[in-house]
């Protein structure tokens, strides 16, 4: 397997605020990678400073051995990046098909069409006229998700994509998240829910006040290992 993504330590900040300190990861081709840690730990940080929202103080960002940092998320979405973030983004004024479409603006060489996304989440199709913030919490997850998916991505980012989701909805899109994986997409994923994470992931990385304070692969790490990672204690 090929590293498709490399951060090496990279240091972010908010105005004087450092979020960031050092972190470094790598991900591989069709690996599905977890970054895991509690509110404010940097996950978020991280997801950011990877599609090109923010640019790191130091350190790189290498995706497919060309170093990205500080690239507008335009010109990384063209690349193959692509992140549904945590508060989805639907936009209000557009229906549930012409947010999918507005995915495809920048779209990279794929497989991925709106037929293709409509196969994988049925009920966009049942709902393609309605304004995209008329859906459930859940169906607005899988428009996002979707949209995200209509760039054809190499790489996609999801960041939360169980906060405030009733479980029957969790299981279901983290079945779709298996799915897309399956196809060969490169995911990383942020999540709190360890069990949920470590389910679906090869590897975690876990993230304590901006430093990786935990990594390895899901099936060698116990919970109590997590546990003092996540709270460091």
């Amino acid at each position: 397997m090929s590293r498709v993504l490399v951060v090496e330590n990279i240091e972010v900040l908010y105005g004087e605020f450092q979020a960031l300190f050092g972190i470094s990861l790598e991900v591989e081709q069709g690996e599905t990678v977890a970054i895991i840690g509690a509110n404010g730990a940097g996950k978020t940080t991280l997801m950011r400073s990877i599609c090109g929202m923010l640019t790191p103080r130091s350190g790189r960002i290498i995706y497919k051995d060309d170093v990205i940092s500080g690239q507008a998320p335009y010109l990384l979405s063209r690349r193959g990046i692509a992140m549904v973030p945590e508060e989805r983004k639907i936009f209000p004024s557009l229906t549930v098909e012409e947010n999918l479409k507005i995915g495809a603006y920048n779209r990279h060489k794929g497989e991925w069409s709106l037929s293709r996304v409509y196969e994988l989440f049925p009920v966009l199709k049942e709902r393609a006229r309605v304004s995209g913030t008329a859906l459930s919490g859940g169906q607005q997850q899988m428009l996002a998700i979707g949209r995200a998916l209509m760039s054809n991505p190499d790489l996609l980012l999801l960041d939360e994509i169980s906060l405030g989701l009733a479980p029957i909805i969790i299981k279901e899109l983290y079945r779709v998240v298996q799915q897309i994986a399956g196809a060969g997409t490169t995911v990383i994923l942020v999540e709190q829910d360890v069990s949920q994470a470590m389910r679906v992931a090869s590897r975690v990385y876990c993230l304590l006040e901006g430093k990786v304070s935990l990594k390895g692969k899901s099936g060698e790490i116990s919970l109590q290992d997590v546990s003092r990672a996540y709270f460091g204690v």
